[in-house]
């Protein structure tokens, strides 16, 4: 199998170079990670402390859960997608104006659903539909042609991921039902979940081994098959509506996860902020998952629990550590996590501690919400500052300052 991640260290001094619309639109990393961390200090700021701003005909609670999932985690999960589809079949999925017409889906999607329309939520039913397909479809395309068989179950749950989410404002237009309502958020959540388990199984044995030396760690391939057929049979379960089954399968793919981060040496890496994170949001993606798992067999009142334990304690601490890792290297710089990533990595930590921490004492809820999500805000708003500039314009070691676009093969 080819690598996920083929990332040169600079060769040189750091050359200046201008914006440029074509680096821009280079690969999927460079508009959907700035958008998603955009969006996630806008639709935070909205939802904590401006709500009355929003206008969609659903409930902002409802909002709140759509654009978070599916406007904010499932937009850097295609971001990331489509630039390691690059690298393991050597086929940019998308670029230049068919990304940038990906990019127009999402900004359509995410404006109708602040609109106070029946005929806008169509509007963004359709836009993020198209946008989660277009996405899917590219991915398939090139991973069929190069026959990448360990890659194909990628494509499947983007596209369940649209499809939840239309499902999901579906049940808006047509009248309000919060068990279906709730039904489809988890099938969402799920799908998001096994992305996210299948790609940090890829990348952090990868990137722990290529920084530090010496270290060998084992894939662990037959167990994260395992994993991924636990995953998908909780999917399964849930849409059938069988949580018993559903928190078997999660415990199982919780279990083999807290496995994994043993089996990696965490140790090893505790010099290395650019793992550490990593490692941190794989263990809060496991604890996600028990908790979510504890909801299917009754032991947790609230939904809204492993919502938040998954959504910031795995999600989220995932998210800051891919995004800036995988820039980092994509953009030909050094893979070094200086003062602002720092600042990223703790602010996200500590928003979600301070989330959680809002379930257990009530009086203390509201300040401890706000707190977390000043700090949410603060954390991607640093990335936007630290990265826009770097995004926007062509690789360092691009030769004559041009940017580096690989071309989609016959």
């Amino acid at each position: 199998m080819s690598p996920l991640m083929q990332i040169q260290e600079p060769a040189g001094a750091r050359k200046k170079s201008s914006p440029s619309w074509t680096a821009f639109l280079e690969l999927g990393f460079r508009p959907l990670y700035l958008a998603a961390c955009a969006w996630a200090v806008i639709a935070i700021g909205l939802w904590i402390f401006l709500p009355s701003l929003i206008s969609a005909p659903i409930a902002t609670v409802y909002w709140h859960a759509h654009e978070m999932l599916w406007g904010f985690v499932g937009t850097v999960a295609i971001g990331f997608l489509l630039t390691a589809t690059n690298n393991w079949t050597g086929i940019n999925p998308l670029h230049g104006r068919a990304l940038g017409g990906l990019l127009f889906l999402w900004i359509i999607a995410r404006v109708s659903l602040l609109l106070p329309y029946q005929a806008s939520l169509l509007i963004a039913l359709i836009a993020n539909l198209l946008f989660y397909t277009a996405a899917a479809l590219a991915v398939a395309r090139c991973v069929f042609q190069k026959r990448n068989p360990q890659n194909y179950g990628f494509a499947l749950l983007m596209l369940v991921m649209g499809a939840s989410s239309a499902a999901y404002l579906w049940q808006f237009h047509q009248g309000t039902d919060h068990s279906s309502v709730v039904q489809q958020y988890a099938t969402g959540m799920l799908c998001m979940a096994s992305i996210t388990t299948l790609l940090a199984r890829r990348v952090i044995p990868f990137f722990a081994s290529r920084a530090v030396e010496g270290l060998d760690i084992n894939r662990h391939t037959l167990t994260g098959q395992w994993q991924t057929a636990f995953s998908a049979l909780a999917i399964v379960c849930w849409i059938f509506k069988w949580p018993l089954g559903a928190g078997l399968f999660l415990s199982g793919a919780a279990a083999i996860a807290l496995w994994h981060l043993f089996a990696w040496h965490p140790w090893a890496v505790r010099k290395h902020p650019l793992l550490w994170i990593l490692y941190a949001g794989y263990a809060g993606l496991a604890i996600g998952l028990l908790s979510t798992a504890a909801y299917c067999f009754g032991w947790i009142a609230t939904f809204a629990i492993p919502i938040h334990a998954l959504a910031v304690m795995g999600f989220s601490t995932l998210i800051m550590g891919m995004i800036t890792r995988t820039a980092l290297g994509h953009l030909g710089l050094a893979l070094r996590a200086n003062r602002h990533i720092l600042y990223c990595y703790a602010m996200v930590l500590g928003a979600a501690v301070l989330r959680l921490a809002a379930f257990i004492d009530h009086r203390l809820t509201t300040p401890l919400i706000h707190t977390s999500a000043l700090l949410w805000m603060l954390a991607f708003a640093l990335y936007i500052y630290h990265f826009f500039p770097l995004l926007i314009r062509p690789r360092v070691d691009a030769p004559s300052g041009k940017p580096v676009v690989v071309k989609r093969t016959p």
